[in-house]
């Protein structure tokens, strides 16, 4: 799958809303708008991130010409 590909942001903006609405609704701080969206944020990235490694990893999975 390509980074920021139709089903990547799909994936992307399903994160951020699950992991936003978790925070907000269950926390009761002040600052509880703040701490949502920093950790949707971080939510997104850590998926783009894993995205990322696991389908380069898959591109790699070739085996070589010379093996024996």
């Amino acid at each position: 799958m390509k980074l920021f590909s139709l089903r990547h942001i799909i994936i992307c903006v399903i994160t951020f809303a699950v992991v936003f609405a978790m925070n907000y609704l269950g926390n009761s701080q002040e600052d509880k708008l703040e701490r949502a969206l920093m950790n949707a944020v971080a939510g997104v990235v850590g998926i783009t991130a894993g995205i990322f490694i696991l389908y380069k990893a898959k591109e790699n999975d070739k085996p070589h010409d010379d093996f024996d």
